[in-house]
């Protein structure tokens, strides 16, 4: 989004690709590993390239989070497609787990990068509603926003909270949607 946008920055440092190599962050892959909580590196954005810092690096935060949630509905999509073909066989039935689960994954992804604190998408995206002084404020403590992060992961804090938002999305958009597909496949090839 941000190179869309204007800014070259991560084509530049070679980061503009899919291969994970490139972005493994050595200490977030620790972490994965001892704790089952990690991250990558961040992909490097000078909003400063953007016409409308803020509205751009507004727009750029809020891309992996949407595009979490859009992966969630295809994931749901292609469950209630296969929901009436898969379910009568165990190798199917274990393909629509698989689905529901990245449909899971990607909404919690979703639901936790729109957390106001530095460095997740949702404080990028307070930049947009926040005037300049107070944004600048926040960001001073940025450094010790992923320390904040680990211990409310580790502690079961954002656990609650968190799993309500991801059941509520779930169960309000995309349940209905698997529902909605599925419903159409059996009137198209089973009546």
């Amino acid at each position: 989004m941000a190179y869309r946008l204007g800014d070259d920055t991560a084509k530049r440092a070679g980061r503009l690709t899919l291969n994970p190599l490139k972005h493994i962050d050595r200490m977030g892959l620790l972490m994965m590993v001892l704790f089952h909580f990690g991250w990558a590196k961040p992909v490097p954005v000078n909003m400063y390239k953007f016409r409308d810092p803020k509205k751009g690096m507004a727009i750029t935060a809020l891309a992996g989070p949407v595009s979490n949630f859009l992966l969630a509905v295809l994931f749901m999509v292609l469950y209630g497609a296969c929901y009436l073909p898969f379910s009568q066989n165990t190798v199917g039935s274990y393909l629509l787990q698989m689905l529901l689960l990245g449909a899971t994954i990607s909404t919690g992804l979703a639901v936790f990068n729109l957390i106001p604190i530095p460095p997740l998408d949702g404080s990028k995206v307070l930049l947009a509603v926040l005037s300049d002084e107070t944004y600048a404020g926040l960001m001073r403590y940025e450094r010790y926003g992923m320390l904040l992060m680990v211990v409310l992961v580790a502690s079961g804090i954002l656990g609650k909270p968190l799993s309500a938002a991801v059941s509520a999305i779930y169960h309000g958009v995309l349940a209905p949607v698997a529902v909605q597909v599925s419903t159409l496949v059996y009137q198209l090839f089973y009546r």
